[in-house]
């Protein structure tokens, strides 16, 4: 079986992989639009994070039952135990509604270039819970991609600590790190689940865990009349959040990872805090320093390089 898996994988036409990199391009770019919308709603409505976040999950959780439902009927039946159940539910809360919480939170109070290149750090965390859970170690390769990684943060923070555009930078930094922090805990936890189910189904179901709880934390805060009460272009921004930045973007991630594998998924991904800058400066208006764009290249260098795996 082994050597005809190779078989097959060497007579596909080089189109099947060029076309995984385009959708891990696209899912990128459509990633890096999330802080972009999200500041505008943040600027022109009386909206706060977990109200915005609410109405994303709400309007994604239709399409996710539906994608759910099409793969139990065509796929092989979910073979968990009630256990397992609660831990997937749980991880799902975890990655899906507590880190995209923080994220949101962390996003009233910097820029979203600012945010993206923070957030995108998370490989970095995801190799220290290694070490620290599964007592990894930390290879000499990896020494210099986090120098490297934690260099380049550092020339993109500093500039900022006197820029007008961050409201509170301490504060936003801190929660964008730790929902950084919190998303790898979430991947480290998926693995097993995604192994054993597939990342399309695991996706479905980690979304629709999520929803829950991020729609009664924003219901008990505003009460749910409040949701039917928002300005129309809201509920379009949520949409298109919903739709282009959350469902569209996470299915085109998992075939991506299909085509050409997590390792080089990885590393076309590595572009998406690029596509943020471009956005934040051409959309939103924020200005971005020499230093920044050097601290930029720097924390991407250091994520493919933690990430790179050698895969052709």
């Amino acid at each position: 079986m082994p050597e005809l898996a190779v078989v097959e994988a060497q007579e596909r036409p080089r189109s099947y992989y060029w076309t995984g990199a385009l959708l891990v391009l696209l899912a990128a770019f459509c990633f890096a639009c999330k802080g972009i919308l999200i500041k505008i709603a943040y600027r022109e409505y009386p909206i706060d994070a977990i109200a915005l976040l609410a109405l994303r999950m709400i309007f994604a959780l239709p399409f996710y039952l539906l994608i759910g439902w099409r793969l139990a009927k065509t796929t092989e039946p979910t073979q968990l135990t009630p256990r397992q159940w609660l831990s997937l539910m749980a991880i799902g809360a975890t990655g899906y509604y507590l880190a995209s919480y923080l994220n949101f939170l962390g996003l009233v109070y910097i820029t979203a270039s600012l945010e993206r290149v923070l957030l995108f750090i998370y490989p970095t965390f995801v190799l220290f819970l290694g070490v620290g859970v599964f007592g990894r170690k930390i290879k000499p390769r990896q020494y210099g991609a986090l120098l490297l990684t934690y260099l380049g943060i550092a020339l993109v923070f500093v500039p900022n600590i006197d820029a007008g555009d961050q409201t509170n930078l301490l504060l936003g930094s801190f929660w964008v790190v730790l929902s950084g922090i919190v998303y790898a805990v979430y991947l480290v936890g998926s693995d097993a689940f995604i192994a054993k189910i597939g990342s399309r189904k695991f996706t479905c179901y980690a979304m629709i865990a999520a929803t829950l709880p991020t729609a009664l934390h924003g219901f008990v805060k505003h009460g749910f009349l409040t949701f039917l009460q928002y300005p129309a272009p809201v509920y379009a921004i949520s949409g298109v959040m919903a739709v282009f930045v959350t469902v569209v973007p996470t299915f085109m991630i998992a075939e991506g990872i299909r085509r050409i594998g997590s390792g080089n998924t990885s590393i076309v991904a590595s572009i998406g805090p690029i596509f943020t800058i471009v956005l934040a400066s051409t959309v939103l208006g924020e200005q971005i320093s020499f230093w920044q764009a050097v601290g930029t290249g720097l924390v991407l260098a250091g994520v493919v390089w933690i990430g790179w795996k050698g895969e052709k």
